[in-house]
């Protein structure tokens, strides 16, 4: 299995992703206390580090709205992932529990303000990737609301990212798509977590590597791409 960001490494030479593969999971529904503990500190960093600082002149945060402005993303409702986990925890509201995992992935997220996704690997086909969007791309939206998961292909000109079948998610690191969510049924899992010039993805990632081994029982590979060397086999798989 390979991971390719050759499509967008010209327009965008400061990418750097690290991807993350962890086997023998098992991910427990409820957040353990001592994570939450972890997340608690998270969030008490978070808050002192920018609380007083507006988003836009956060490093972490003002990279990944040049990228998203540079393919054509202009619209304030769509912002990275990460934007809207330190826009929410600046406004005193906590991480959202969803399960041992995702928290995991969200702390590190935080922590380091860098974008950060997972999907079930074995509910991903072939090769991954970061690249614009095709003609026939698919796409079901894991925000859709009570009416379940709709088709919502991505527009001209848009990065995704996606496997050989389907867009895993939109506007870069914007929203995931619902097929492929890391659930506690989930055995196998891969995670990115995205650099565009600020941050540490390498010491992110094994920040994310310790706590997945601690409380989710992972077996973790860590595989990091470049614009210089865009494509590589992923470790662990």
């Amino acid at each position: 299995m390979k991971i390719d960001i050759s499509e967008i490494a010209e327009d965008f030479p400061e990418v750097e992703i690290a991807v993350v593969i962890a086997s023998g999971l098992a991910i427990p529904a409820e957040r353990p206390a001592a994570l939450a503990d972890i997340i608690a500190e998270a969030e008490r960093a978070c808050r002192a580090a920018w609380g007083d600082t507006a988003l836009s002149d956060i490093p972490g945060i003002a990279a990944w709205r040049r990228a998203y402005r540079a393919f054509g993303i202009k619209k304030t409702s769509y912002r990275s992932a990460v934007e809207r986990l330190v826009k929410n925890v600046l406004a005193e509201r906590d991480l959202p529990a969803i399960n041992g995992f995702v928290d995991c992935y969200n702390a590190v997220s935080l922590a380091h303000v860098l974008p950060a996704g997972a999907d079930d690997l074995d509910k991903v086909a072939g090769d991954i990737a970061f690249r614009t969007s095709r003609t026939g791309d698919s796409f079901l939206d894991m925000a859709a609301g009570d009416d379940g998961a709709r088709d919502d292909p991505p527009k001209p000109g848009e990065i995704v990212y996606a496997d050989a079948e389907k867009v895993l998610c939109r506007r870069w690191n914007w929203r995931q798509d619902a097929r492929s969510l890391v659930t506690p049924a989930t055995r196998r899992a891969v995670v990115t977590v995205q650099g565009n010039g600020v941050g540490d993805v390498g010491k992110a990632a094994a920040e994310l590597v310790d706590l997945l081994g601690r409380f989710c029982a992972a077996d973790c590979a860590v595989t990091i791409v470049r614009s210089a060397a865009p494509v590589a086999e992923l470790a662990g798989t």
